[in-house]
């Protein structure tokens, strides 16, 4: 499964009604706030540790944390040569364009990286027991070889909210359909909620059709601010389409009803 896309610019929809100055200073404080805190945690995959592995229908991964300013080369090329194989036929003709955009985009210090790592041969997990408790011994790194997959997400402001947004969850075909992209977004929706983020948003490609059906399963829905309900007409012209889960009041009535 191909998923997320990288974020597409918002189209403004209808007018909103003005707000007091001050008031729009503190709600810029309060979320420029919450966005600082969350950017500042260096390893959100720690506060998880239900989530380091899963190994369930026939796979065997574990996660790892990462920044974009960090990749070394060789996981770059992994990261590029992944999105060609799982979004070029989506884009179609776009494709070189946003080949250029995806490249820009996933080494900016803001991008915070989930990578899926299988256990490999040069990978042995030792299993002992002290007083009835498993103990785990890992040995050796993995290397980009037997990388399966990744998320890439940033914390950012979306009508005035704090919002996570996922800017790719991306795959190997070989470990799609086994419950792996359902896991990770379990687990970006922890990180949302933790870090007091009004709501996941992606972006997803119309012609994605595995991808919006695996985000509709997951109960995202059509966000206000997506082209199609801001403008149907403008929608038509447009490839994608945003996507979004809300977890309070406030996000539903803005990202979901377009309640201003």
């Amino acid at each position: 499964m191909a998923a997320a896309e990288n974020k597409r610019p918002r189209l403004s929809s209808r007018a909103e009604k003005k707000p007091s100055r001050k008031e729009i200073l503190e709600r810029k404080k309060a979320t420029d706030e919450l966005i600082r805190k969350a950017v500042a945690v260096k390893d959100h995959l720690a506060q998880f540790s239900d989530f380091h592995k899963y190994q369930r229908n026939g796979l065997s991964v574990y996660l790892e944390s990462g920044r974009g300013h960090q990749l070394t080369l060789p996981m770059r090329k992994y990261i590029q040569n992944l999105l060609k194989v799982n979004m070029e036929e989506a884009y179609g003709a776009e494709w070189p364009s946003q080949e250029k955009v995806k490249r820009r985009e996933m080494v900016v210090p803001e991008a915070r990286y989930i990578f899926v790592k299988q256990y490999s041969n040069g990978f042995i997990t030792e299993k002992s027991m002290k007083e009835g408790t498993e103990v785990e011994h890992m040995h050796a790194a993995c290397t980009e070889s037997c990388l399966l997959g990744f998320v890439h997400y940033r914390f950012v402001v979306e009508e005035e909210l704090p919002v996570l947004y996922v800017y790719e969850l991306q795959m190997e075909p070989s470990a799609q359909g086994k419950g792996l992209g359902k896991f990770m977004m379990q687990l970006i929706e922890q990180i949302a909620c933790k870090n007091q983020m009004g709501a996941v948003m992606l972006t997803v490609q119309k012609a994605n059709t595995q991808a919006i059906a695996f985000y509709t399963k997951l109960r995202y829905v059509i966000s206000s601010t997506s082209p199609s309900r801001v403008d149907p007409q403008i929608g038509l012209d447009k490839s994608y389409e945003i996507l979004c889960k809300t977890f309070d009041s406030e996000a539903k009535s803005k990202l979901e009803d377009g309640d201003y």
